[in-house]
Formats: C-alpha cells, sequence, structure tokens
C-alpha cells in the first residue's frame, strides 16, 4: 500500500506541473528485504541511498563530475526523508496494548510513529516538521503512535537510512490490524 501511494504521489507531483517550479528533487526508494533486515546488496542497508545523494550532489557541482563536499553537505542538511510503512492500528479486541493517547484508528489518517529506543526516528524536530506540513497543506491531521514502555517492538528502515545517510527522518505509515499475518486489514480511505 504504501509503495503504490508513494508511486502516485510521485505522478500526481510530476505529471500536475509540480516539477515547473520545483527547486527540489523529489526521490522514492522502494527497498527489498525488508522484512528480513534489510542486510542485502539492495536492501535499506546497502548504500544505495547514500551513493543516490552523492551523485546528484555531483550532478549540481558547478564543477562537473566533480563532488563538492560543501553541496554534499549542504544536501544532506536540506534533505528530508519519510520511512513510510504501516502502523499497528488500536485492536478492538486488545485496546490495552496502545497507550490511551496514541491509538490509531482506521480510516483516520496517516500514523506518525516515535519510540525513545530509537526503534522509529521520528523525533521532535522531525515531527514538528511534518505537522506543520499537514497543518499548512489543510489535511486530515497526522495520528500519533507510541509504542508502550513495557512492550517491545520491532523497527522500520528508517533507523537505518538516517543512520547511514544524517538525513533527518520519520517514520510514519498508514494504520492497519494483524500486521505480518496472511491477512493483514487496512482502511481504503487511508490510501
Amino acid at each position: 500500500a504504501t509503495c503504490f501511494v508513494s508511486i502516485e504521489s510521485l505522478i500526481a507531483h510530476t505529471s500536475g506541473g509540480g516539477l515547473d517550479n520545483d527547486e527540489d528533487i523529489s526521490m522514492i526508494c522502494l527497498f527489498d528485504h525488508e522484512e528480513v533486515g534489510s542486510s542485502s546488496a539492495h536492501g535499506a542497508g546497502s548504500p544505495i541511498v547514500s551513493e543516490a545523494v552523492r551523485r546528484i550532489s555531483t550532478a549540481l557541482s558547478e564543477e562537473k563530475g566533480t563532488l563538492n563536499p560543501d553541496l554534499y553537505s549542504a544536501c544532506i542538511r536540506k534533505s528530508f526523508l519519510l520511512s513510510v510503512d504501516q502502523a499497528h492500528a488500536i485492536h478492538p479486541n486488545f485496546p490495552n496494548k496502545h497507550e490511551k493517547n496514541h491509538a490509531p484508528k482506521m480510516n483516520a489518517g496517516v500514523v506518525m510513529k516515535t519510540n525513545q529506543n530509537q526503534r522509529y526516528t521520528t523525533n521532535s524536530v522531525t515531527g514538528f516538521i511534518i505537522r506543520e506540513i499537514v497543518r499548512k497543506a489543510n489535511i486530515t491531521p497526522v495520528q500519533e503512535f507510541v509504542v508502550r514502555n513495557d512492550c517491545p517492538c520491532g523497527s522500520t528502515i528508517g533507523p537505518i537510512l538516517s543512520t547511514a545517510t544524517g538525513i533527518r527522518t520519520v517514520d510514519a505509515g498508514m494504520p492497519q490490524l494483524s500486521m505480518h499475518s496472511c491477512r493483514e486489514v487496512m482502511g481504503i480511505v487511508d490510501l
């Protein structure tokens, strides 16, 4: 679902005249092997994102074919990465698995995920940026998901990519029930 939405969004941006006044580079990375740790030659643990940013920086350099370290550093500092996967919606049979004020509902919008142990990369700064983007775009407010302290949680590719690149990152996703089961359920409105 998140791959579909990402591609549809990039197509809408490029075909709707979004590139005409765009001073930024919009990029989607769709990775393989996420469910087995992302450590492969073409998974999120590979150098592909760092290399892409380095190559783009080199292409934009005034001295063609030469990497300008200052330009590369500026590209990293100006970049923002959305690690978009799915998110756990509140399950009607297990509502006690969620923090009281952090229980995402299906068909109620995107979920921003936070974990103080850095299993998710959202922090106070990146979370604020996303909330402001959503507010200014006048779209459905972002739902918040914080893992209970006494419950372990999985992770996403967000920490892998932010560690490898230094790019500010937010973990977000669409709420669903029964994650990783053979019958995952999500709301169509969240697409």
